[in-house]
């Protein structure tokens, strides 16, 4: 139960990273659509239907990777089912969840930032 936990930790650790990290690169973009008149909603719209999008597409790949490893892995698998439905469909939602919060913090910060300062920078 601890191994799960911490898989789980670092699994919201880096996805929140990677999430932070490229929106954190749009800020000139997000910048230049303040800008030009773009509303606070709007940006975040963008910015998290995007990532929302990217996190569906990668739970269902990671959906299907799962259901084709476990069997390779059934040998290997005691007192648990190969196909855990509610295991896979709770961790999909979790990742999901947890890839819409680390895109909605750094989009929440970069609409804050005042549009000339993000046309400044490089």
């Amino acid at each position: 139960m601890a191994f799960a936990a911490l898989a789980l930790s670092l699994t919201a650790i880096g996805v929140y990273g990677l999430m932070s990290f490229s929106v954190e690169q749009r800020v000139n973009e997000l910048g230049i659509r303040r800008a030009l008149g773009g509303d606070t909603s709007d940006i975040m719209a963008i910015v998290l239907r995007r990532w929302l999008m990217l996190a569906l597409a990668g739970a269902a790949l990671g959906l299907m990777g799962s259901v084709v490893l476990t069997r390779l892995l059934r040998g290997m698998l005691f007192d648990v089912a190969p196909l855990d439905l509610l295991t896979f469909g709770a961790l999909s939602v979790f990742v999901v969840a947890v890839a819409v919060v680390a895109a909605f913090l750094p989009a929440r910060r970069a609409t804050r930032i005042d549009p000339m300062v993000a046309l400044r920078a490089e």
